[in-house]
């Protein structure tokens, strides 16, 4: 699989350089994003804006690595997606998922998220 990864303070913003997101990709995107070391502890931004199609395997590889990154208490969302991709993500029916329409939202959404952890960890 092909990617791009820019690598931020508190932030991995990963861009697939494929048009089709399949199931014979799904599972070396699940593994390598659920093994990069930059993912420690950093928040992740999935760029989909080369990435055309998806079917199932690949809808449900996104999912896998958006609960990896809520289970170790880190943040993800998604931005450029196409219409029909941001349909078949909200026909899933995931109030988890956060789809942004453009780059500067997603990172928005993901340090809101981040800040809510810190406050909410300095409360208790």
């Amino acid at each position: 699989m092909k990617f791009k990864i820019d690598t931020k303070e508190k932030i991995v913003v990963f861009c697939p350089e494929e048009s089709v997101l399949d199931a014979n990709l799904s599972d070396q995107f699940v593994t390598t994003l659920t093994t990069l070391p930059e993912l420690e502890t950093r928040n992740l931004i999935l760029d989909m804006a080369l990435v055309g199609e998806m079917d199932t395997a690949g809808i449900q590889a996104i999912l896998t690595v958006y609960a990896h990154m809520y289970d170790n208490h880190l943040s993800c969302a998604i931005t450029g997606l196409n219409n029909t991709l941001t349909l078949q993500f909200k026909a899933t029916d995931n109030d988890m998922l956060n789809i942004a329409p453009t780059m500067a939202e997603a990172v928005d959404l993901v340090m809101m998220e981040e800040l809510e952890r810190e406050l909410l960890d300095g409360m208790e």
